[in-house]
Formats: structure tokens, C-alpha cells, sequence
């Protein structure tokens, strides 16, 4: 893994207002990075105005589904060429990648991470509506099946949540095991230069600074976690770890995934999960190597 100054991403980008807050979060997380902004479009063309203007009447539709499937790819390329005027901007250097795709983007999200050697995938969020999670499929799903790590930039992002990514530690979820041991790792080396705590949920439901130093002896401890008291969910745990890190100013919350087989709702299990969906800042999710 490389340092920020050499750090490759892949960001997904869709011109939306979150894709560009992901964007402006990303630079100050990981300034001097090296961006792939990626736009992926599914045919035929959806918007219905330029339809109406490519349909002629005549009944030649393979030449109407030419025009709209070249408008459409048109479309998508300037698009991506945005997202990397706006990555450029923010003081990344950046290329832009246009590619059709049928539905699932969030795996073929990760797919093109893989072909691109990309460090980390960036993708942003529209956070909480209406008492509904709509951190959306493309997220939900790249998080899912991406085998590097992923940040997840909600949106919007309140003044002291974007004044923290700047300077603001690295808060990583601890619980002793394995996951959480890369996670800590994986903090360090593509947060270099900023501090990192590592925060552990008791049994009381509260978040504290880990006892022991991930650090200490030069290998944190790579036991199985303790399966949490039933009372403790993962949404509690989620949001006692959302809480310390608002209390810490953390810029960014790392948490570490069992992967897609997790079934216990243990911290780093299904804890992920609930981070990406109620954490109010971004949240960096860890797969197992």
C-alpha cells in the first residue's frame, strides 16, 4: 500500500451534489492522490427531452437507438471529464473513465478498481431521508464486493464534520481481532501523517480509547472478538462509535468487514453496515485481505 502522495483511487462520480462533496472530501483525506473518475451509464439514454429531439417519426428504429445510444455515451464522457476538472481542482491529478454497464454498478465499481490497481474506491452518499437509509445500491453494493478498501463520503457534511478533514485523526473501530488489526493498519499507511485512535464499545454500549496500544510490540493482537451482548446491537455500537467520533473530531471512521459470509452481529460484522448507514462523516470500510 502506498502513501497519499502516491496513492491511486477510483472514484465513482455520477454529477450528483454527493459525488462532488465526495470529491472535495477525498482531496483534503488523501491530498496528492492520483484519481480515476469513473461515470457509468446504462442505455438507451434516459432523458426523455433528447429523445424527443433525436426521434424523427420515421419508423427506422435502429437509427434511433444508434443516435440515442451515441448521445448517451457522449453524455457519460463529459460527465466524467466534470467529475475530473473538479478532482483537478481539489489538487488531485486525474484521468476519467466512461463505461456502459447494465445495472449493478457497485460491483462493476469494484471490478474496475481491480483492473485499474486503484488503493482505495471513493464513492459518496445521500445519507438519511425521511427515516430511510438511501445511501443508495451502487454504495451498498461496492462496499459489499470491493476487495480494497472503500470510503463512503455522506452528504451534506455539517461545517465541523467538514472542518475536521482536514487535520482530524483517523478514529478506527477496535475489538482485538484480525479485521480490526488491518483496519488499524490500513489506517496508517493511507492516513499517514495524521494521528489515529483506536475506539472500542463496552459492554455499556460506550465507545473509549482501546486499553491496549494496536501498536505495542509491533503487531496488535489478532484474536477472534467477544460476540456483544445481545443488548448490544449493531446500530448501538455504530452509534456510540459515530458519537466518539464527533467528540474526538475525527476526519474519517475505519471500520474493519468480516466480509460477505459475516452472520454474527459482532463489532466489524454487521457493524459496518450500520456505520455506513448512520455515521455522519466519512467512513472508510476494510475488507478482509
Amino acid at each position: 500500500m502506498r502513501t497519499s502522495n502516491g496513492l491511486r483511487l477510483l472514484v465513482g462520480y455520477d454529477g450528483s451534489p454527493a459525488a462532488s462533496t465526495a470529491i472535495d472530501a477525498g482531496s483534503l483525506l488523501l491530498p496528492g492522490a492520483h484519481a480515476v473518475v469513473a461515470h457509468l451509464w446504462s442505455p438507451p439514454y434516459a432523458d426523455a427531452g433528447l429523445r424527443r429531439r433525436l426521434w424523427t417519426g420515421s419508423r427506422d428504429i435502429e437509427t434511433f437507438v444508434d443516435a440515442v445510444e451515441r448521445e448517451g455515451g457522449r453524455e457519460a464522457e463529459r460527465l466524467a471529464e466534470v467529475g475530473v476538472k473538479l478532482a483537478v481542482a481539489a489538487g488531485w491529478s486525474a484521468e476519467h473513465l466512461a463505461r456502459r454497464t447494465y445495472g449493478g454498478e457497485g460491483v462493476q465499481l469494484a471490478q474496475i478498481a481491480d483492473e485499474t490497481r486503484a488503493d482505495v474506491i471513493l464513492v459518496g452518499s445521500r445519507g438519511l431521508r425521511a427515516g430511510r437509509a438511501l445511501l443508495g445500491s451502487v454504495s451498498d453494493m461496492v462496499v459489499h464486493y470491493s476487495s480494497r478498501p472503500v470510503i463512503v463520503v455522506p452528504h451534506p457534511l455539517l461545517l465541523e464534520e467538514y472542518t475536521a478533514l482536514a487535520q482530524g485523526p483517523a478514529l478506527v473501530g477496535w475489538d482485538g481481532s484480525k479485521h480490526s488489526a488491518l483496519a488499524w493498519r490500513r489506517a496508517r499507511e493511507l492516513f499517514a501523517g495524521r494521528p489515529a485512535i483506536a475506539a472500542t464499545v463496552g459492554p455499556d454500549g460506550v465507545a473509549t480509547v482501546a486499553p491496549a496500544d494496536p501498536d505495542a510490540a509491533g503487531a496488535p493482537p489478532a484474536t477472534e472478538p467477544q460476540e456483544q451482548p445481545r443488548h448490544l446491537r449493531a446500530r448501538t455500537v455504530a452509534e456510540s462509535l459515530g458519537a466518539f467520533a464527533r467528540t474526538n473530531a475525527a476526519a474519517v471512521l475505519v471500520i474493519g468487514s468480516r466480509g460477505r459470509s459475516a452472520t454474527r452481529e459482532i463489532l466489524l460484522g454487521s457493524v459496518a453496515k450500520a456505520t455506513l448507514h448512520h455515521a455522519h462523516r466519512p467512513v472508510m470500510v476494510v475488507p478482509p485481505s
